[in-house]
């Protein structure tokens, strides 16, 4: 038997490439790692899964003589595949640029595609554009021999996690391999050329579709077929659409004979009432030992065949120690990269702290890329984002450069820092009782306060709730945003284990104060809950957790129930 074709990776050291490695391996194929730029041309095929920041990349190619080397390759028409900024830096130029608070003059790229990578308008649109959207096929290829019967690419969404984007041009049309629409902009989502392939899409984080396209391009390479693309007939008056998301999260943390395992709160709390639930052999606390319902791989593992969007792994006590010694919870990462192939999210832990043993100082950035490594694709900021948020105003709105928000996004881009919010209510019965600095809401009847009070405002908390801070939620939404985030979780801990629904009023106060996605959790207890929040409020994805975990509600029956609403939902199977 012939031994299968080996893959050539160029892994400059930036974000999460322990998924790509592990598609590949999943395809069944070997990987080398290119470590110098005298292996690209030895290379029987190189995939090059760019990840964080246009400037970051293109400034690593460039120290490392990695960028020459690659236009010889690429001059000629040699198997390469490109993913997500590794199809960006094949174009003449970007926009982008990593040095805060100023935009420069574009930054020239490889050179191989005409036209220059420009940024999504904020103004009509949120940004980045993160999610799962469709394809439309401009070309029939090899590579898509897998994926909607091989003619065309709209059949199956994948998942994209970007702020800028190809336009088409005429000069760059021929190479338009698949075409996508967010919220009105069509940009380039894959191109292909003879053997030179790019996706602006993740294939390592599209589930079964993206593994299909991996499988396709490879055998494609082996068997020498793959410059063998034709053109296809397109309409182009056909958009694509970016479907809500089913968010499901994991709360991780010891329980009390050590073990880690997945447990739930109620308004935060995650012991049982009582120790009559507590596991057998585990010590307690008199109250009641952690709440466990189950193992974190394994549940990772399930809802991902189920049709999960995104996993979130929140570490619950990290706040007490460092990630770094946490080698539990990096494994679980590890592991749960081997089986899950759509977006991992990582919380907990994540700012800058000083060993008390050894007495090392690890920076955020150092934290956020061991967690990269292990295989997060983004990172969630709690705590740390508060206090980010009010060091902000209290410098009169300037940036310092040197928070845990600014630090990781200008490495990693802002598409792969998430910021974790969890306010409480605070009722009053008037606008005019709440310092001027906060946002009140109006509640609705079935809302009011504990008095009938029909206003609020939502308080920040740090350290899991317990410690509460004079800010509110709007306001460290807005700062973070300023300082670098591209995504908000929005949690509401009075609303955190009642299953009686999100909290709108919450999710339209902050969706409608910033231009980043927000996602909505604390409150799902059925499916309506998910039509609810997406047909009344502005987020974009939608988080639950403990009804998925006792199985009274299945991944599957929300996004039912979502497409029969109306709602764009990813449909597996």
């Amino acid at each position: 038997m012939t031994a299968k074709l080996t893959v050539s990776l160029l892994d400059y050291g930036a974000g999460n490439v322990r998924s790509v490695r592990n598609a590949i391996t999943s395809c069944g194929y070997t990987i080398t790692d290119i470590t110098h730029p005298s292996q690209i041309n030895d290379a029987d095929v190189i995939i090059f899964p760019g990840v964080g920041s246009y400037h970051s990349a293109m400034d690593v190619l460039k120290k490392e003589g990695y960028d020459a080397a690659l236009r010889e390759y690429l001059k000629e028409d040699r198997p390469y595949l490109g993913i997500c900024l590794g199809m960006q830096t094949l174009f003449e130029s970007s926009e982008e640029t990593n040095e805060s608070g100023h935009t420069g003059d574009p930054l020239p790229g490889l050179g191989v595609i005409p036209g220059k990578v420009i940024k999504f308008d904020e103004t009509k649109r949120s940004v980045p554009h993160i999610g799962w959207n469709g394809a439309i096929a401009h070309q029939k290829s090899p590579a898509m021999k897998y994926i909607g019967n091989g003619s065309s690419g709209n059949e199956e969404e994948v998942y994209f996690v970007h702020s800028y984007y190809a336009p088409i041009t005429e000069e760059n049309s021929k190479w338009v391999l698949t075409r996508t629409t967010y919220e009105g902009q069509e940009y380039i989502s894959s191109v292909q050329r003879g053997n030179v392939c790019a996706t602006q899409f993740h294939p390592e984080k599209s589930g079964t579709t993206g593994l299909n396209f991996l499988k396709g391009f490879l055998e494609a390479v082996e068997n020498g077929t793959l410059s063998q693309t034709t053109p296809l007939p397109t309409n182009p008056d056909q958009c694509t659409q970016l479907v809500k998301r089913v968010v499901v999260a994991l709360d991780v943390r010891s329980n009390d004979a050590g073990d880690l395992v997945v447990t739930k709160g109620d308004q935060y709390d995650v012991r049982e009432k009582d120790d009559s639930n507590a596991e057998e052999g585990g010590a307690t606390t008199g109250r009641g030992g952690v709440r466990n319902l189950g193992k974190p791989v394994q549940l990772a593992a399930r809802y991902y065949t189920e049709g999960a969007d995104e996993i979130a792994f929140l570490n619950i006590t990290s706040f007490r120690q460092g990630v770094i010694e946490d080698m539990p919870m990096l494994q679980v990462l590890e592991e749960a990269s081997k089986c899950v192939f759509v977006p991992l999210t990582v919380g907990g832990g994540i700012r800058s702290y000083t060993d008390p043993e050894s007495k090392k100082v690890y920076s955020a950035l150092e934290v956020a890329s061991r967690y990269f490594r292990a295989g997060a694709d983004k990172i969630s900021i709690g705590s740390d984002a508060v206090i980010a948020a009010e060091e902000y105003y209290k410098l009169g709105m300037k940036k310092t450069g040197e928070t845990s928000i600014e630090t990781i996004s200008q490495v990693y881009g802002v598409q792969a820092v998430v910021i974790s919010i969890d306010p409480k209510r605070v009722y009053v019965s008037s606008p005019d009782d709440v310092d001027k600095k906060h946002t009140v809401v109006s509640l609705e009847d079935g809302q009011k306060g504990p008095n009938g009070e029909q206003y609020c405002w939502y308080q920040c908390t740090v350290k899991g709730g317990r410690e509460a801070k004079d800010i509110c939620a709007v306001t460290v939404a807005k700062a973070a945003e300023a300082l670098g985030a591209g995504e908000i979780m929005l949690n509401c801990i009075d609303m955190d284990g009642q299953c009686n629904g999100f909290d709108h009023a919450l999710m339209n106060a902050v969706s409608g104060a910033v231009t980043i996605p927000v996602i909505a959790s604390s409150g799902a207890g059925c499916e309506k809950h998910f039509v609810d929040v997406f047909e009344e409020t502005g987020v974009q994805a939608a988080l639950a957790a403990g009804m998925f975990h006792r199985k009274e509600v299945e991944i599957g029956s929300v996004k039912k129930v979502m497409e029969e609403s109306g709602i764009r939902a990813r449909i597996i199977g």
